[in-house]
């Protein structure tokens, strides 16, 4: 059987007769011409992709694990203590709390029930 095989660029045609490999040619592998675009279809007006929330002062909480959110236990303007309960993240089955990291006023919430969130995404901001 023969078999071309690229690496770094390099083509190697090997044939393996009984288990045993033998090289039998070696070559510059060619990158192959690229392929005709096709002819454009008119596109449809696409609706513009919501805004982003404009970003507040403060300090973000973010998601220390990826994961969805459960529940969100404060709202916009409450006061809040260091280490209060603000949000409950499930990921892998268990649930995880997430605390204020100091005292403030919640000023902006952006992570809602049932959102996917990744690790480091901003929760809220205090």
């Amino acid at each position: 059987m023969k078999y071309k095989i690229t690496l770094k660029g390099r083509t190697y045609e090997v044939e393996v007769e009984h288990g045993e490999a033998m090289l039998v040619d070696e070559y510059d592998a060619i990158a192959p011409a690229p392929a005709a675009a096709p002819a454009a279809a008119p596109v449809a007006a696409a609706s513009a992709p919501a805004a982003a929330p404009a970003a507040v002062a403060g300090t973000p909480v973010t998601a220390p694990l990826p994961g969805n959110v459960l529940e969100v236990k404060v709202k916009p303007g409450e006061n809040v203590k260091s280490g209060q309960l603000l949000v409950l993240i499930e990921a892998m089955k268990m649930e995880n709390e997430v605390f204020a990291p100091a005292d403030g006023v919640v000023k902006q919430i952006l992570a809602q029930k049932g959102a996917m969130v990744a690790t480091g995404d901003t929760l809220l901001v205090i």
